[in-house]
């Protein structure tokens, strides 16, 4: 019996059983120990810090969160888009922010097995969606707060979105991945490498019936989604753009791995970093999980022309037989992952070095629903006959079972890996409760001494090109008043102190992952010298130093009549 229409026609109640029950297995992998799961850092301080100005202030962003791209910003619509959540409880909870982050990841596994079901039918959908409810990466982007985590589940929408509509569909599935590409592009610069994906098959699609009203509308989900960018650019005198054209004019370093070795390594990070997670924690699989991804594109590829053949009724519980439309959409997401690979190889050098301890591979999020879909479709193929042989012989039935067999071991050893490298219950730098604690204990520090509330107190990163706002969030919930510096400027909140006005106290945070960029230590060598070259009588005394998280160190100086703008140099 099959029930629904629109996005759920033809599905079966076993369908609407086997999306819940994936849906549910995805809660449950994602949701346990939420607080404590994700990093607490800069950028999650930054987040929060601008919800909640938003929210509580009034203080609409114009921009997103700035990228590694000299002063270039993503797009704001990240943070309208968590909005809601910082409302309910007016900007003072990252719970609430990431639990919608999490509700984003469980959806995405929802999409991800409706997209695979529509084009190879129920073992496609069901395989894909097992595949991205238990993988370890998709799990860890939906448990911290960070602009990338949430383009797995818009580029799902899009890519199903965009196969609807040329598979049949109607044309206003379009307009639909025309969001769901306008939202990747706004979580991440890097997403721009979708548009081309999408709009090649928005082409094709062209070829056989008039879309121009599509066209329009599309355009106008795109112009309204840069549409802050513009009143930013119109009110700032083109910030932006002269960011952009600063980056571009500043004589890049080159990088120092050749193209073809770059792309080698990109490739491989987009392809196996859902299916097994970060290449310098299984190196092998990665490659083996690559290779099985370009084996099952390969697969496809070859089969032969069988558009004479009818394509299954997926309701019918049994994967659908090949037809030229089915078994194209291998070669059009192995052309995207292809096309996405060497894009993130010139645009994003920095992919072909792994960061230990820092997000590294969610940059390339968009590719993950590709991923999976191929990986559904390859298991439809081995187990539900799908090799290009004459029906009916001992040859293919053997053939199919040996298949068979391969597939669900190869499946199995998939989940296996996966769920002996989820994220642990508590992030190793402690998440957002250690930051609280953090917080609270510079805020008694600076109570214990005689600063007031109202005292502002100046925070500074060592390196100087990492973020204070891990420790300026929690400073700000409990009302602390702050000039904390950043790269990209002051941080959202910091109050407008002359520079010739008293300081309260100088927090000075250290991270020791980037000692050799700092030319000392942390815990004591980097931060004496550090104050020692801005003056020891501007800064003094030390009043607590503590390891807020492996290798941060926060120290917590008195002011001797220093002024906020005193001369402070972070390289010492």
């Amino acid at each position: 019996m099959t029930v629904g229409s629109g996005v759920g026609a033809g599905w079966t109640r076993r369908d609407v059983a086997t999306l819940i029950g994936l849906l549910a297995l995805a809660a449950l992998l994602r949701l346990p120990n939420l607080a404590t799961r994700g990093t607490w850092d800069g950028d999650q301080g930054h987040d929060m810090l601008v919800l909640r100005a938003f929210v509580r202030d009034g203080v609409v962003p114009l921009l997103g969160p700035p990228t590694s791209i000299g002063d270039v910003h993503h797009g704001a619509w990240y943070y309208y888009l968590l909005s809601p959540a910082a409302f309910v409880t007016g900007g003072d909870s990252p719970l609430a922010v990431v639990a919608l982050i999490a509700a984003a990841g469980v959806a995405a596994v929802g999409v991800v097995w409706a997209l695979a079901r529509s084009i190879a039918g129920p073992i496609a959908g069901i395989v894909a969606g097992v595949a991205i409810a238990v993988s370890a990466a998709a799990i860890d982007e939906s448990t911290f707060i960070w602009n990338p985590n949430l383009i797995a589940l818009s580029s799902a929408v899009a890519l199903t979105a965009a196969w609807r509509a040329w598979s049949g569909g109607r044309s206003t599935w379009w307009v639909i991945a025309a969001i769901g590409t306008a939202v990747t592009l706004q979580c991440h610069v890097l997403g721009i490498a979708l548009l081309p994906v999408i709009g090649a098959l928005f082409l094709l699609d062209a070829r056989r019936r008039p879309l121009g009203r599509e066209a329009i509308a599309g355009v106008l989900v795109l112009l309204i989604a840069y549409l802050p960018l513009l009143v930013n650019e119109l009110t700032t005198g083109f910030s932006e753009v002269n960011a952009a054209l600063d980056y571009l004019s500043g004589g890049r370093e080159p990088s120092a791995t050749a193209i073809p070795i770059r792309f080698g390594i990109v490739g491989l990070r987009v392809v196996s970093w859902p299916l097994v997670g970060l290449i310098t924690d299984g190196f092998v699989v990665a490659v083996v999980a690559t290779c099985a991804v370009i084996g099952i594109v390969a697969w496809a590829w070859r089969r032969p022309d069988v558009a004479e053949r009818p394509a299954a009724d997926p309701s019918s519980g049994r994967s659908a037989p090949a037809t030229t439309a089915t078994w194209m959409v291998a070669r059009w997401l192995g052309i995207g992952l292809l096309w996405s690979a060497a894009a993130l190889t010139i645009a994003a050098p920095s992919l072909a070095t792994v960061i230990p301890g820092l997000p590294n591979d969610h940059y390339h999020a968009f590719a993950d629903p590709m991923v999976f879909v191929l990986v559904g479709m390859g298991a439809a193929m081995a187990m539900g006959g799908g090799l290009a042989m004459p029906a009916g012989t001992v040859a293919i039935r053997g053939r199919v079972a040996v298949a068979g067999l391969v597939t669900v071991a190869g499946l199995v050893a998939l989940i296996g890996w996966n769920l002996t490298h989820l994220p642990p219950p508590v992030h190793p730098d402690g998440g957002y409760p250690a930051g609280q604690a953090t917080g609270d204990r510079v805020d008694a520090t600076l109570s214990a001494a005689g600063y007031e509330r109202e005292d502002p107190v100046l925070l500074r990163s060592l390196p100087d090109f990492k973020s204070t706002e891990a420790v300026a969030y929690p400073l700000a919930l409990r009302g602390r008043s702050y000039v904390a510096e950043t790269p990209k400027g002051l941080a959202p909140g910091s109050v407008d102190v002359p520079a010739s006005a008293a300081s309260g106290a100088l927090v000075l945070l250290c991270d020791d992952r980037f000692a050799d960029a700092i030319g000392a230590h942390c815990g004591g060598p980097a931060e004496d010298e550090a104050v020692s070259a801005g003056g020891v009588a501007g800064w003094g005394p030390l009043l607590d130093r503590f390891e807020a998280a492996p290798g941060r160190f926060v120290s917590v100086y008195g002011a001797v009549g220093a002024a906020l703008g005193a001369e402070f140099d972070p390289e010492g």
